[in-house]
C-alpha cells in the first residue's frame, strides 16, 4: 500500500495522481526553487490513497459512488440534495485509527519545524483532477485557514475529503467527462503565513485579459488572500514587464484598490472586517515587494514551462513574503495565438455603469438581478447576471449567462476567474450595478474597449472579426501602429505591427491623470478650492502631488514600451491646445483664452516657456523613469508642432538639462513634420533631430490655411491635395539624402489605402496606422513593389 502521509519535500509534480495538483506543485517548488530563493511554507500531504483507503475501510465507498453516479446535474434540487448527503456522510465518519495517528504525528513534527507547540496551519483540498494543464476551475473544493490543534486538523482533513462532493465539483467532473471513481482527494496541511496582519494576493504570469505573455500581474490586499480570490475587496493591482525585470524596475501599472474589507484570524478560521481608512489610502505592498514577487513568479513559470496562477502571502510580524500555491493558468494558455478575434461595437448607448473589464468580448441580454445562487430557477440562459459578487456556488448560473456584472471584485476575484474560463464577458468592481441596472431591461456588456468595461442601456449591435495572422505576407516597409490608450496595448500587440509610430501623452494625461500639471505644482496656492479637493482625493497613496503625475505618465509610456519591446515606440510629448488643457482639473487658472487654439500656444512653444517649463520638466522626468529606471529604451520621445529650428534647439537643451541627452542610453529625439517650415528647412531640422514623423492632419491644415476643427471646411481638408503631397515627398527625399529616419503617423494612410502605397514608392521608412487599418494596409503593401 502506498504511503498515506508524505512531507512536501518528498513530493514532485509527477505525483499528481497520489497527492493532487496543489500538493504536487508545492512539493515541486520546495524541491527545485527553495535553494534559488523562492520561499514556500512546508507541510505534508494526506494522500489520495489515504482517501480511498478511508472510504474502503469504513465501508462507505459503495454508497458514495452509487449516490454520486445517480445524481442528475441538470436537476439543481437533486444535485444539492445528493451533494449534501455525501458531505454529511463523510464528515460524520471517523477516520481509521492508524490514519489519525499518522496525521497527528505529522502535525506534531510540522509544529516543531514551525517552532510552535501547536502550529497554525492551512488545510487545503488537492484533488487528483484539479489544477491540471488542461483542466482547472476556481473554487471547486474547500480549504480552511488558521487551523490550530490536533482535533481541529483531523476535522479539517475530513471536511476537505467531503468537499470532493460539493455541488460545483460534481457538476464540473460530469461536464469535463471525469469519472467520479477515478478522481480522489488528497489534503495538504501547510504552515500558515500570518498574513492576517500582513497582506496577500495572487499573481498571473500572463495578462489574463489579452493573453499577452510578457507581463506579470500582481494583486494585493490586506489580510488573508480570501478577500482577493472571493472578490470581497478590490485589490491593489500591479503590472510588471518581464523583458526588463532582471536589470531594471519595470512596473508599468500601479492601481490603488479600495480594499474596503479584509479577512483576519479567528479561532479555527477567519472573519471579515472593514479596513481602516489609512489602509485603504496606501498600497498594501511596496514596489520592491512587487518586483520580488514578479521575479519569483517568472522563476516558477520557467520551472513549469507554462503560464502560472500563483497565490502569495506576506507574514505580518516578520514582513517576509511567501509563495503558498501555484497552478497552471489554463484559459489564455489554450487560446490560439495565430487567430486574432476582434469584437467591435456598432454604436454606444447610454452608459449605465462601468467597471473592470474581464476578457475582450461583448454580450447582451435582459438584465437579471440575482441575490443568491439559490435563485437559480429564476435565471434563464442568455440573460445578463447582475449581482453583488459571486463565489463557487454561482457556477451553474454563470455558465448560462450571456454576460456578468458585479458590484465588487477585481481582476483576480472569483467572478473574473470563472468568467474567463467560461468565455463569458464580465465587468467587475462597478460598485453600483445592482442599484443602477433595472431588472428585465435589455443591456449590452462591452469588454472590447480596453481595461474599463461599460454596460450600455439597450441591445447594441456588434460584430466579430477573426483573422489568421500567421499567413500574412511581410511588406517592404515597416507598418507601425498608432495607440491612444496604454490599457489597449497588450491586446493590440498581437497585431502584426513593427512597433508604435505614435503614442500620445495627452491621452495618458487626460485619462489616467486628469489634472493639469501646473495645478499639481501649485496645489497649495490654487484659488479653486473645489479643484484642490478633487486633486487631493486623486493623488491618495503618493508622497508628493507631482509624483502622481510623473509615475502615472511613466507607467502609461512604459506599458506601451513593454507591449512592443524591443521595437520602437515613438511617444509624442503633450500636444494639448489651450482649450483642451483648461478642461483638466485646475487647468482654468493656468491657460489663456485663445481665438484659435489650434494655431496657438501648443507643442514645442510651451516646453521652454517660463510659464510652462516646470510642467514640461515633469514630462521629462516621466520619460526618464520609463526609459532609464523601468528600462524601456525602445521608447523614442518626439517633439510636436516645432515651428522653427531655434525652437527645436531650445527644447533639446531643456531636455538635456533634465537628463534626456541625445545619444545617452541610446536616446534618439524625433520631431513631428507637420508645418511647412519643417519641410522648407528639412535639412536644418535633420541636423538636430534623429528622425521625422509626418503629421498629415496638421500639415494639411497649415499648408491649405484652414482650421481642421472647422466643419465648414471639411471638403477642403484633404491630405491627398497636390500641395500637401508635394511637401510630403520633398520631406522624404531630404531624409533619404540626410540618412535620417522618416515615417508618417497622420490619419491619411489609415483613411486612404492608396496613400500608403504612394508613400512607399516615395521611399518612406514606415507608416503608422490606426489598429483597424493594420491588417488590410499590410496586405495591400505586401503586394506592391517598393
Amino acid at each position: 500500500m502506498e504511503e498515506n502521509i508524505l512531507r512536501f519535500e518528498q513530493v514532485r509534480i509527477k505525483d499528481v495522481g497520489l497527492v493532487g495538483g496543489k500538493n504536487a506543485s508545492l512539493g515541486e517548488m520546495i524541491g527545485k526553487l527553495s535553494k534559488r530563493g523562492v520561499p514556500v511554507p512546508t507541510g505534508f500531504a494526506v494522500t489520495a490513497s489515504a482517501f480511498r483507503d478511508f472510504l474502503k475501510r469504513t465501508g462507505i465507498a459503495s454508497e458514495v459512488w452509487r449516490t454520486v453516479n445517480a445524481i442528475d446535474v441538470t436537476d439543481q434540487k437533486a444535485l444539492a440534495k445528493g451533494g449534501e448527503k455525501l458531505r454529511e456522510l463523510i464528515c460524520s465518519t471517523p477516520l481509521p485509527a492508524d490514519l489519525e495517528t499518522g496525521i497527528v504525528k505529522a502535525y506534531r513534527e510540522l509544529s516543531k519545524k514551525g517552532k510552535q507547540s501547536q502550529a497554525v496551519v492551512a488545510v487545503r483540498s488537492s484533488a487528483t483532477a484539479e489544477d491540471l494543464p488542461s483542466a482547472s476551475f476556481a473554487g471547486q473544493h474547500d480549504s480552511y485557514l488558521n487551523i490550530r490543534g490536533e482535533k481541529a486538523v483531523l476535522k479539517a482533513v475530513r471536511r476537505c475529503f467531503a468537499s470532493l462532493f460539493t455541488d460545483r465539483a460534481i457538476c464540473y467532473r460530469v461536464n469535463n467527462h471525469f469519472s467520479h471513481e477515478k478522481v480522489a482527494m488528497s489534503t495538504g496541511v501547510q504552515l500558515m503565513v500570518r498574513s492576517n496582519t500582513g497582506a496577500a494576493g495572487v499573481i498571473f504570469t500572463i495578462d489574463t485579459e489579452t493573453g499577452f505573455e510578457r507581463a506579470v500581474l500582481v494583486d494585493s490586499s490586506w489580510g488573508y488572500g480570501e478577500a482577493v480570490v472571493q472578490g470581497k475587496a478590490v485589490p491593489d493591482h500591479f503590472v510588471v514587464g518581464k523583458d526588463r525585470l532582471l536589470t531594471h524596475r519595470p512596473i508599468v501599472e500601479r492601481t490603488l484598490g479600495s480594499k474596503r474589507l479584509k479577512f483576519v484570524a479567528k479561532d479555527g478560521g477567519s472573519r471579515i472586517v472593514p479596513t481602516a481608512a489609512a489602509e485603504r489610502n496606501v498600497f498594501s505592498i511596496s514596489d520592491d515587494e512587487v518586483l520580488r514577487l514578479a521575479k519569483w513568479a517568472v522563476a516558477i513559470e520557467k520551472l513549469y514551462g507554462k503560464p502560472m496562477d500563483i497565490e502569495w502571502a506576506k507574514d505580518g510580524p516578520t514582513g517576509k513574503l511567501f509563495i503558498v500555491q501555484a497552478r497552471p493558468e489554463t484559459v489564455e494558455a489554450r487560446e490560439r495565438t495565430d487567430i486574432i478575434e476582434e469584437y467591435r461595437l456598432g454604436k454606444r448607448g447610454k452608459t449605465l455603469v462601468s467597471g473592470i473589464s474581464v476578457g475582450h468580448k461583448i454580450g447582451s441580454g435582459k438584465a437579471k438581478l440575482i441575490a443568491s445562487p439559490k435563485q437559480i430557477a429564476k435565471f434563464r440562459a442568455g440573460e445578463v447576471l447582475v449581482t453583488k459578487m459571486t463565489d463557487p456556488a454561482w457556477e451553474p448560473i454563470m455558465k448560462m449567462a450571456g454576460a456578468i456584472v458585479t458590484d465588487g471584485g477585481g481582476r483576480t476575484s472569483h467572478a473574473a476567474i470563472v468568467s474567463r474560463e467560461l468565455g463569458v464577458p464580465c465587468i467587475v468592481g462597478t460598485g453600483i450595478a445592482t442599484k443602477t441596472i433595472r431588472e428585465g431591461r435589455p443591456v449590452t456588456v462591452s469588454c472590447a474597449e480596453g481595461e474599463t468595461g461599460f454596460v450600455y442601456d439597450g441591445a447594441m449591435p456588434f460584430s466579430v472579426r477573426r483573422t489568421n495572422i500567421s499567413k500574412l505576407p511581410k511588406p517592404k516597409i515597416k507598418v507601425m501602429m498608432n495607440i491612444g490608450q496604454p490599457d489597449t496595448a497588450f491586446g493590440l500587440s498581437k497585431l502584426p505591427a513593427d512597433g508604435v509610430g505614435l503614442a500620445r501623452e495627452e491621452f495618458i494625461i487626460a485619462n489616467s491623470i486628469g489634472i493639469h500639471p501646473l495645478a499639481l505644482l501649485n496645489l497649495d496656492d490654487l484659488k479653486d478650492r473645489g479643484a484642490a479637493q478633487k486633486i487631493k482625493k486623486l493623488i491618495v497613496g503618493y508622497k508628493k502631488p507631482t509624483d502622481f503625475y510623473i509615475e502615472k505618465l511613466a507607467e502609461g509610456i512604459a506599458k506601451i514600451g513593454t507591449a512592443f519591446w524591443p521595437n520602437d515606440v515613438i511617444v509624442r510629448f503633450s500636444d494639448f491646445k489651450t482649450n483642451e488643457y483648461s478642461t483638466l482639473i485646475g487647468g482654468k487658472e493656468f491657460e489663456p483664452k485663445e481665438e484659435n487654439p489650434m494655431l496657438g500656444w501648443r507643442g514645442a512653444s510651451r516646453y521652454y516657456d517660463p510659464d510652462f517649463k516646470a510642467a514640461f520638466l515633469l514630462e521629462c522626468e516621466a520619460m526618464k523613469l520609463a526609459r532609464d529606471v523601468k528600462g524601456f529604451t525602445n521608447v523614442v520621445p518626439m517633439i510636436p508642432f516645432c515651428r522653427t529650428v531655434e525652437e527645436g534647439k531650445k527644447v533639446i537643451a531643456v531636455m538635456s538639462k533634465a537628463g534626456l541627452k541625445q545619444g545617452k542610453n541610446g536616446l534618439r529625439v524625433y520631431v513631428m513634420c507637420e508645418i511647412p517650415s519643417n519641410v522648407i528647412l528639412a535639412e536644418k531640422f535633420a541636423d538636430i533631430f534623429d528622425g521625422f514623423s509626418i503629421g498629415s492632419n496638421d500639415l494639411t491644415q497649415c499648408t491649405l490655411g484652414l482650421d481642421r476643427d472647422s466643419t465648414r471646411l471639411h471638403n477642403v481638408a484633404d491630405e491627398r491635395n497636390e500641395a500637401v503631397v508635394t511637401l510630403i515627398k520633398r520631406a522624404i527625399a531630404v531624409c533619404r539624402k540626410k540618412k535620417v529616419k522618416i515615417g508618417i503617423c497622420g490619419q491619411a494612410p489609415s483613411d486612404y489605402p492608396g496613400f500608403a502605397g504612394m508613400l512607399m514608392k516615395a521611399g518612406i521608412d514606415s507608416v503608422s496606422l490606426n489598429p483597424d487599418s493594420i491588417l488590410p494596409t499590410r496586405l495591400m503593401l505586401s503586394k506592391m513593389k517598393k
